[in-house]
């Protein structure tokens, strides 16, 4: 079955709004988890504007608790993050002080409202498939942000990274709309080359209660979803656990697998 990792970094959002410390990041994960969370998924940025490196250490010390050790944390980034004058220590340095299971690289501004597009491979000016082998020779797990652009797959194979994660947008702005099937075709198309590569598949951005069951259903072996926005959202009305256990039965429900 799809796994299902919850993203706070709406929480921690809301709690920057004011000078307070709720609502409580640590506290939403325990709730995420008790709703049946099979991971955490935090993007630390640079300005700090949602999750801190605080909240990444908190979280961290959480699930490595014997009761939550079946509970993954997946740090989302770009690893050109260098460190910063506003106690922001720089991605990897972050990321390798508590070595998650998962570390998703996202090439992402610091200037961007949310993560919007994949890596483009062909143009990185830096040496990938090292930072790639650096996470890996310290246990953690390597994601690559990508779009549906099978050559970028390609790429993502060859350097090295174990999984990608597929930009689920254009299929969220697609949904109920005349190029659905189109869209949805394309996801198919890049799964199925992914798993052919040995690449496992994660999936996240704007994935929702109603979009999510033709998702899963359709596209071949997913391994994990990440979700943040649209389930924080729900948990306005229908409260955080029972919101996270109505995303784990769509998971139950429609993806493949045991």
């Amino acid at each position: 079955m799809t796994k299902l990792s919850v993203n706070l970094n709406k929480i921690a959002l809301l709690r920057n709004s004011r000078e307070t410390k709720l609502p409580s990041v640590v506290e939403a994960a325990k709730t995420a988890i008790a709703g049946g969370a099979d991971g955490i998924t935090v993007h630390p940025r640079p300005d700090q504007r949602h999750i801190t490196p605080n909240d990444v250490v908190e979280l961290s010390n959480l699930l490595k608790k014997p009761e939550h050790q079946h509970v993954e944390l997946n740090i989302e980034g770009n690893p050109t993050f260098a460190e910063q004058s506003n106690g922001y220590p720089g991605f990897m340095n972050l990321v390798e002080r508590v070595r998650p299971d998962q570390c998703t690289l996202v090439p992402d501004s610091n200037q961007q409202l949310t993560s919007d597009h994949g890596w483009n491979f062909e143009e990185i000016t830096f040496d990938f498939r090292q930072l790639v082998e650096r996470l890996k020779s310290q246990g953690i797990r390597t994601s690559g942000f990508v779009e549906t652009d099978q050559d970028q797959i390609d790429l993502a194979k060859k350097i090295g990274l174990e999984r990608i994660e597929l930009y689920t947008g254009p299929y969220a702005n697609s949904f109920g709309g005349d190029m659905q099937t189109e869209v949805l075709n394309k996801f198919i198309s890049a799964a199925q080359k992914s798993i052919n590569l040995g690449l496992m598949v994660n999936a996240g951005h704007d994935l929702n209660q109603h979009n999510l069951p033709l998702f899963v259903q359709q596209v071949p072996d997913i391994s994990e979803v990440s979700i943040g926005h649209a389930l924080i959202c729900d948990s306005i009305y229908e409260g955080l656990e029972q919101t996270v256990k109505n995303y784990k039965s769509i998971l139950l429900k429609h993806s493949e697998g045991p």
